[in-house]
């Protein structure tokens, strides 16, 4: 598909009244989700050209779970930050409380930033992407520890 082909989807999705819309070609995948709207059932698992990494630990061992974790997922494909702009201060860091609702990150995909807030109250427990890196649609960035 074609970044002009892809522009042209977006500007209809946004006049629509359409809350998601999500079209797959051999490897090509593009979901839209207007803001405020449910998240969209996924009939198919997303793939991927690329491996994901699991959620580690620094020394690459594999990260504790427990059962008071909840993951925070990308809802979209595209380039993570976490701050608001390169100079100013990340939302949250490890260690920091969270609650429901609060921005924990800013995902940018095709000159649009999409805000990710937590889905629960908690303690952020763990960073699990890079900021500035492509992440996949539903890809665990950050786990939140419920308290």
């Amino acid at each position: 598909m074609q970044e002009e082909e892809i522009e042209r989807l977006v500007d209809r999705f946004e006049r629509s009244s359409l809350d998601h819309l999500q079209i797959t070609d051999d490897n090509f995948k593009l979901v839209l989700s207007k803001p405020g709207a449910a998240p969209a059932p996924v009939s198919t698992p997303p793939t991927s050209s690329g491996p994901v990494a699991e959620p580690a630990t620094a020394d690459g061992g594999p990260l504790p779970v427990s059962a008071n974790t909840t993951s925070v997922t990308a809802p979209l494909v595209g380039v993570v930050y976490f701050a608001p702009q390169p100079d100013q201060p990340v939302f949250k860091q490890v260690g920091d409380p969270v609650a429901a609702g609060d921005v924990v990150c800013l995902i940018e995909a095709m000159k649009m930033v999409n805000e990710v807030k937590a889905p629960v109250d908690g303690v952020l427990k763990a960073v699990l992407v890079d900021d500035g890196t492509l992440v996949e649609y539903d890809q665990p960035l950050m786990q939140i520890e419920q308290v």
